[in-house]
């Protein structure tokens, strides 16, 4: 990272664990009980890489002039997986993108993760399959 990057915002939590387990923001936003690492942690980063995915879809259409005539919506699963003692994720993000031509939707949501700091942070090292529903 460039020391001429402009730093937008740092996401703070505490997380304990065990049968009174929580995660909790710093700023207060996020309050939730963790009794179980997993499906917490899979549900937690399918959540957050959404609303990520969802500000640079904006993002791509704005910056194609594209106007979205309804607000689009993604469905992320991210499955846990084990093969020979090796835990590793993949992610299936299912965007619905209304109102929008069809080819211009999937142009959109392919540079949505060009876009997407989750996006990037994952590209290469876990399976990522983006449908247009």
């Amino acid at each position: 990272m460039s020391s001429a990057a402009k730093l937008l915002f740092t996401g703070k939590t505490h997380v304990t664990s065990g049968s009174d387990g929580a995660a909790r923001s710093s700023d207060g936003f996020l309050d939730i009980k963790l009794a179980q690492p997993h499906p917490a942690a899979e549900n937690l980063f399918a959540a957050a890489w959404s609303a990520c995915y969802l500000g640079a879809l904006g993002l791509a259409a704005a910056q194609r002039k594209v106007k979205l005539p309804s607000e689009p919506s993604v469905d992320t699963a991210i499955d846990l997986n084990n093969a020979n003692g090796a835990f590793f994720l993949r992610a299936r993000l299912d965007v619905s993108v209304p109102g929008v031509d069809r080819a211009v939707a999937q142009e959109l949501i392919e540079a949505a993760h060009g876009i997407c700091p989750y996006s990037k942070a994952v590209h290469g090292n876990i399976e990522v399959t983006t449908t247009l529903v």
